[in-house]
């Protein structure tokens, strides 16, 4: 795969680097392009490898509904590899794949539960510039989720802005992740 990256990947060297690539291998099948690229700058790789694992082990908000609003940051933004990765993710982690699959198009789609689509509705009004988050949807979320989940909804979404527009900015696009998988293509965003 030839790869578009703005910042040409590095070499992972040392052993550091040998340890890398085996998880990377073991987890997802070969190292994600922005491993490579941020290895450039091991602090920042460091961070977002550690916040990545702290927020893998947060349990208060169900976690399709977590996979939904990743994907719909990841599909507003246009984050090819962040789609592609999330899709890949939620089947290994045995979560609703005609949903997951179906995110980019959320609003025509007939699949997703009103909570579904209200989470959506929130991680694209977290995700707009400047965010158009309204009293009245953040109370809703909030009755049907609790606040542990609201707070923790809210974090995911705000960590997905993260690596939607870093990758992004970078040039970081699809991997092929989820049809290494054989998984079905990805639902194309719907003109909004």
């Amino acid at each position: 795969m030839t790869s578009n990256t703005r910042i040409p990947k590095a070499e992972l060297t040392g052993v550091r680097g040998a340890i890398v690539r085996w998880m990377s291998r073991r987890m997802v099948g070969e190292v994600p392009e922005p491993v490579e690229v941020t290895w450039h700058n091991r602090k920042v790789l460091d961070f977002s490898f550690a916040v990545g694992r702290r927020a893998q082990k947060w349990d208060r908000c169900d976690a399709n509904l977590k996979s939904f609003a990743q994907m719909a940051v990841a599909s507003m933004v246009g984050c090819g590899f962040c789609l592609d990765y999330g899709y890949f993710e939620a089947r290994n982690n045995g979560l609703d794949l005609t949903k997951a699959r179906d995110v980019p198009r959320w609003r025509e789609s007939d699949a997703f539960t009103p909570l579904e689509r209200e989470v959506m509705e929130y991680a694209e009004a977290m995700t707009v510039t400047p965010p158009t988050v309204t009293d009245e949807l953040a109370a809703s979320l909030l009755d049907r989720l609790g606040p542990e989940a609201m707070v923790e909804l809210t974090a995911i979404v705000a960590l997905a802005n993260f690596a939607t527009r870093t990758n992004t900015a970078l040039g970081i696009e699809s991997q092929g992740f989820a049809s290494s998988c054989a998984l079905p293509p990805l639902a194309a965003r719907s003109a909004t």
